[in-house]
């Protein structure tokens, strides 16, 4: 038998797997794993270990350090099943971080003053091998990262519970979005050269509020120039190595039409027309299934360019300094500002809830209240003045 349950208490079972037997004793190797719990979710553990021993993923809890288990983490989890932007953080974080700091203590013997300790040190002085110290802001990054790597040591029965969830993670103040008026748009897009291979992109997440890697993603077959929407269905990544990969949204709210201004699909018309040329001169012909931003030979236009590029225009500009992410900014708060739905802002821009929306556009949101409110208050002293028993009461 390679594994079985033992009731212990009411609602404790101890699960024994045979390891088959030590070459160097002779002796039959035991792993002993305790389950809080009803009798099928024992079981269920029981086949969740049974399949790790299978597959080699197996880690014994009492001996496993806080580096190997992260690394495990690592290829098993945050590459299957965050976006490659994300697990390239995440493993940055570990490997020159938290390895460093943490690695060398048992993962059943990690406590809330381990993690304590760490941001402080981190916060203050810089880690106890001399690296240097961390910003709040990049402090609760690291938080994010081990809360969710100890999380899914719960659930694989690794610890009994989470160390990170009574620690405090470093206050860091949200950072203030910045975002251009009305007239700034219209001046920076008269200014920016239109025949520049980045005038339609700029234009493009201006109008639309799209991510710099969805726009990067886009081919001709996304733009649907008779019903004037833009359906977005992926994102590209260039991930540090060198490889370029192409990503499903990771939520369903991400997967969605966009609707185009009238104005917007006559520059993406007139840009194609000039795409086409240059193709025509390499002697090619392009299809639908091409990137609407690429080079003349159709490889992708780098997400770092883009932004270089960006920045550069707006100093030429003359303008406020913002990031090309902040285009997306700017397009959700002109369209409040303009007492556009938030529901509709939610579904343009792919954010999972209204809350999100709400809560990060809350500045434009009050603004709107305030107005509202105003509005009101004319509206009632206008009925009030036309009322009969006020006039001549």
């Amino acid at each position: 038998m390679r594994g079985h349950i033992i009731k212990r208490y009411k609602d404790s079972y101890t699960i024994v797997l045979n390891l088959g037997v030590d070459p160097s004793t002779g002796k039959r190797k035991q792993q002993w794993v305790s389950v809080k719990g009803t009798k099928k979710e024992a079981e269920k553990r029981l086949a969740e270990l049974l399949h790790q021993i299978d597959t080699g993923t197996f880690m014994k809890p009492g001996k496993t350090t806080l580096a190997e288990y992260l690394e495990r983490w690592i290829k098993d989890y945050v590459w299957p099943n965050l976006a490659p932007r994300t697990a390239e953080g995440y493993q940055y974080i570990i490997r020159i971080h938290l390895t460093p700091c943490l690695g060398n203590i048992h993962l059943t013997q990690l406590k809330p003053e381990h993690l304590q300790r760490y941001y402080s040190d981190r916060l203050s002085r810089g880690c106890w091998d001399g690296k240097g110290g961390l910003s709040p802001r990049s402090g609760r990054h690291h938080h994010m990262a081990l809360h969710s790597a100890l999380q899914n040591a719960v659930k694989w029965g690794l610890i009994q519970r989470n160390p990170a969830d009574v620690v405090s993670p470093p206050k860091a103040q949200k950072p203030e979005i910045q975002t251009w008026d009305e007239y700034e748009i219209l001046h920076f897009l008269y200014a920016t050269t239109k025949d520049s291979i980045y005038y339609p992109i700029f234009y493009l997440a201006l109008f639309t509020g799209l991510r710099r890697s969805e726009l990067l993603a886009l081919r001709w077959q996304d733009v649907d120039s008779l019903y004037c929407q833009i359906y977005v269905s992926r994102s590209m990544h260039h991930l540090k190595a060198g490889e370029i990969i192409f990503r499903q949204p990771k939520s369903t709210k991400g997967n969605r039409t966009v609707a185009l201004s009238p104005s917007t699909i006559e520059m993406l018309r007139e840009y194609r027309e000039r795409q086409e040329a240059e193709v025509v001169m390499l002697g090619k012909s392009m299809t639908d299934n091409d990137l609407v931003f690429c080079h003349p030979d159709g490889s992708p236009l780098l997400p770092g360019t883009i932004s270089h590029a960006w920045d550069k225009a707006v100093r030429r500009v003359g303008l406020r300094g913002i990031r090309l992410h902040d285009a997306r900014h700017t397009h959700a708060s002109y369209m409040l500002k303009q007492g556009i739905h938030p529901k509709v802002i939610q579904e343009r821009l792919g954010h999972s809830s209204i809350q999100v929306t709400l809560d990060t556009y809350s500045h434009v949101a009050l603004g709107i209240q305030e107005k509202a409110a105003v509005r009101l208050d004319d509206i009632f002293k206008t009925e009030r003045r036309n009322d009969p028993v006020e006039t001549f009461g």
